[in-house]
């Protein structure tokens, strides 16, 4: 009975990870052709404003779906009140790639850094370049166009690993997320982000069905005021958040369970976001 029950338990697992990704797949493609034909007939401005809140509004109803059907549960702390602080660079650790999902579903107007390469995806690029978020590939023109985006009120959501973590808790950080602050003169706003065991991350290939209940915490931490100088804010980031995370109950699992895999699976492909 006890194998019956456990092979029925990972068939769950198997498809509620199918579902999971086919409707996040389902979702991009639904709206692709409405988000190539907003990109033509738009203005740039009204595009970004309708673009953004789609993502938003699809991202929420995905994490119902994931919630109600594939045994995801998600404590969101604090995130909803974010949308309310205005102009800010929010910051986070990256542990798996459905942080920015996760955290895209209560910003509305967030305008998201994201690699150069799903920009020009065919599932993901459309809906990206409608929002008007921004190639990671051209760091000068990264800065000027997120310091203008913070100008005129949005939210930037940054990884500040660049990538997924690969050594838990945390990676060294890029200068970028301080040099933008300082350059745009606002907070940087700190989320932590912990799951129960580190699914879709680095050392988690795509075909390995998640462990459920599959539990995920996002939760506001420390703000930052406008850094003065990018060096010695990228070093007091990471130190802070390297600190929070390893005294987090939810990231301890994950690092455990990322130090099982790592030596017998090979990394994901890197992607971004």
């Amino acid at each position: 009975m006890k194998r019956l029950q456990q092979a029925l338990w990972r068939g769950y697992a198997i498809a509620a990870m199918g579902l999971g990704l086919g409707m996040l797949a389902l979702i991009c493609l639904c709206w692709l052709p409405f988000a190539l034909l907003c990109h033509w007939l738009l203005p740039a401005r009204q595009g970004r404003w309708l673009g953004r809140r789609m993502i938003c509004w699809g991202f929420r109803g995905y994490l119902g779906f994931l919630r109600l059907c594939c045994g995801c549960r998600f404590q969101l702390d604090g995130l909803e009140q974010l949308a309310s602080q205005g102009a800010q660079v929010v910051v986070a650790n990256h542990p798996s790639l459905l942080d920015a999902v996760i955290i895209l579903s209560r910003l509305p107007d967030a305008v998201c850094v994201m690699k150069a390469g799903l920009l020009d995806n065919l599932l993901f690029g459309a809906a990206a370049r409608l929002a008007g978020y921004i190639r990671n590939d051209h760091p000068l023109k990264l800065v000027q166009t997120a310091q203008r985006e913070l100008a005129g009120g949005a939210q930037l959501l940054i990884f500040p690993e660049g990538s997924r973590t690969r050594n838990f808790p945390l990676d060294r950080c890029l200068p970028s997320a301080g040099l933008i602050a300082q350059r745009a003169g606002v907070p940087v706003q700190t989320v932590l982000i912990e799951f129960s065991t580190p699914y879709l991350g680095k050392h988690w290939p795509l075909w390995r069905p998640p462990v459920l209940p599959l539990r995920c915490s996002l939760r506001l931490d420390r703000q930052f005021p406008p850094p003065q100088d990018s060096a010695t804010f990228t070093a007091e980031l990471e130190n802070h958040l390297r600190h929070a995370l390893a005294a987090a109950p939810l990231s301890a699992s994950s690092s455990a369970d990322s130090a099982t895999i790592a030596p017998t699976t090979s990394p994901l492909p890197r992607a971004e976001q």
